[in-house]
């Protein structure tokens, strides 16, 4: 079953379904990683706040595909903002990962009120210019925080991983990505599942023979999101991959549309400060 790509900016291709590891505990990501990409995944989105890089990395060698065909995606974690940290950091992914290149990395969270989001943008940049990622974006910014990457430094972000659910369409942010060449990745695209009892979606899932989980990531599918879902569990993972032999239809969308209420599962990007301790 064929994943279909997206061109990011800089003209790297992201296959646009991958698996995410997100609160996979680091002792079963080597197996569960192992078990995407018996699965046909492609597209592995893991991060160094996960604790999960090395599991990833071991995954991928082991499982004798091609690194060139296999797409990592990891990303910054809060304590390392400074632009020296930030290199030492994303260094230590490579080291992790056991790879000389990521695919893509990102600046997970902005921390608005944390040092300054835009010198680690600028370490971004070093570490792409010196050829340790192919890509570079950024996770849980918003406009106002795009709009300084676009004021004060040289390199429009290829992504900007966002949480996003038939709950939370993120409409007018996935707008201003659009307009400025951003491709938008959704985070906890089931909204952890919550939208799983959703009545709206369950009778369009029963209309077309499939599950409320892959009727959600196909609307994700359908309106342009790259999307990475989680699960340990084998039948879980196949399920979340089938999602290219059926198609909603306009009114199927809409009425997903419908279901938008702002609410966020996850933390509020503006008032969000968190670093971890090290």
């Amino acid at each position: 079953m064929a994943v279909p790509t997206i061109t990011l900016n800089n003209g790297v291709q992201i296959p646009q379904l991958g698996f995410g590891v997100f609160q996979i505990p680091p002792e079963d990501t080597k197996d569960a990683t192992l078990t995407a990409l018996d699965v046909g995944y492609r597209h592995i989105d893991t991060a160094e706040m996960y604790g999960n890089e090395k599991g990833v990395g071991e995954a991928v060698r082991e499982s004798g595909i091609p690194r060139d065909e296999v797409f990592i995606t990891s990303k910054l974690n809060n304590g390392f903002h400074a632009y020296d940290d930030a290199l030492r950091a994303a260094d230590q992914t490579l080291a992790d990962l056991g790879v000389d290149a990521v695919d893509l990395f990102l600046i997970h969270w902005p921390l608005p009120d944390v040092g300054d989001f835009v010198e680690t943008w600028r370490a971004l940049e070093k570490f792409h210019q010196d050829g340790k990622a192919r890509a570079i974006g950024v996770s849980n910014f918003q406009q106002a925080h795009l709009q300084r990457l676009f004021d004060e430094t040289d390199t429009v972000p290829t992504v900007n991983q966002i949480e996003v659910h038939p709950y939370l369409s993120q409409n007018p942010l996935r707008a201003f990505n659009s307009e400025h060449g951003i491709a938008t990745e959704a985070w906890s695209p089931i909204a952890q599942g919550d939208v799983l009892d959703d009545p709206v979606l369950g009778k369009i899932a029963g209309e077309k023979g499939k599950t409320v989980a892959q009727v959600t990531l196909r609307w994700h599918i359908q309106r342009g999101d790259i999307v990475f879902p989680k699960s340990v569990t084998r039948s879980r993972v196949q399920e979340n991959f089938e999602l290219f032999d059926f198609e909603l239809s306009p009114e199927d969308v809409a009425a997903i549309e419908g279901l938008n209420k702002d609410r966020r599962r996850g933390p509020d990007p503006d008032t969000f400060n968190y670093i971890p301790e090290k």
